[in-house]
């Protein structure tokens, strides 16, 4: 099976036994899926692609951990950030000296990991470059920062909110989301079932928490939720975190309200397929009389999605950067 993507097919090349190698944050790939390692990954729907197959697959936040492998390729992230936080957590979890790989799109900044390398103390050396990326070998080896470092937290709203490398609105509280929250007070019940869809931080499903409302919130991002955790027992507030992509899992579910603001970009692409999902299956997961409730930046195109699938929609506020619409299911 050849591979499909540039850095799969970079490794793919190699002159190298990569069978039961620990492949991390990696793309989707049949090549890979369809191979001999293992995976480990914070992105739910690739988790589930491998899952499906039956392969050995895990999360950096649950409780079972890989075995130890023979050696590890790390697939550098567009957030440098969030890639500096694997190399920690590879270094503090697995032993010393695994042979260590990091593989990126040259366009996404993968020639930026010789410094952060160095800066780590790790040697390094490049091993190959074609279909614009490159690829590097290290070893692991213990370097003295905790992970858990990466992790910090800010104020916004009257709510303590934890920010993680790679989780939307990271260290900041995202100007699309401050105008949905203006709005939210004049549209959703005082009381009953409420997703928060797309919870990156969890700003939103603790700020509805505190408000009373029985809820929910779900994100592909294991990062996201994992944040979002965090966010709702640091304000002392109760609320179901879910990992899934969409209304995966969610399919006998019904609300009283959803809010997201939901994403649009896929690494350097933009990417209308989770937020159009949102919009035509929202009506399945809304009770009668039930609101979806959403921001985007104003020049995406989803009043026609709204519109078709909901029939009508509000425009609850406008500042020409970003809109918040609501659609009533009826």
């Amino acid at each position: 099976m050849n591979a499909e993507t540039p850095v799969c097919q970079l490794l793919q090349r190699q002159d190298a036994d990569y069978r039961g190698w620990l492949w991390v944050a990696p793309p989707r790939d049949a090549w890979l899926e369809g191979g001999e390692g293992m995976l480990l990954a914070g992105d739910q729907i690739v988790l589930d692609a491998w899952r499906a197959r039956d392969r050995p697959a895990f999360s950096p936040f649950a409780d079972d951990a890989p075995p130890v492998p023979p050696g590890v390729v790390l697939f550098w992230p567009k957030a440098h950030a969030l890639g500096e936080w694997w190399l920690l957590w590879l270094c503090a979890r697995l032993p010393v000296g695994t042979p260590l790989q990091v593989v990126g799109e040259n366009q996404g900044g993968i020639k930026r990991v010789l410094k952060v390398l160095a800066a780590l103390g790790l040697g390094c050396r490049k091993v190959d470059s074609a279909r614009r990326c490159t690829l590097f070998a290290s070893r692991l080896d213990r370097v003295g920062i905790d992970p858990d470092a990466a992790w910090t937290s800010f104020e916004a709203e009257g709510l303590s909110l934890a920010s993680h490398p790679g989780v939307f609105g990271h260290g900041k509280l995202d100007e699309g989301t401050r105008l949905l929250l203006e709005r939210l007070p004049d549209v959703l019940p005082s009381k009953g079932d409420v997703l928060d869809m797309g919870c990156g931080d969890g700003v939103l499903a603790a700020w509805l928490a505190r408000r009373g409302l029985a809820t929910t919130a779900i994100d592909v991002n294991g990062f996201a939720v994992e944040a979002t955790r965090r966010t709702l027992v640091a304000n002392d507030v109760k609320g179901e975190v879910l990992a899934g992509d969409v209304f995966t899992g969610l399919e006998d579910r019904r609300f009283d309200a959803i809010v997201s603001n939901p994403p649009f970009h896929q690494e350097r692409a933009i990417d209308y397929g989770p937020a159009g999902r949102l919009i035509r299956e929202a009506p399945a997961h809304l009770r009668p009389g039930g609101r979806l409730v959403l921001v985007a930046n104003a020049f995406l195109p989803y009043p026609d999605l709204l519109e078709r699938t909901f029939g009508r929609f509000d425009v609850l506020a406008d500042d020409r950067r970003f809109r918040v619409y609501a659609a009533t299911h009826d």
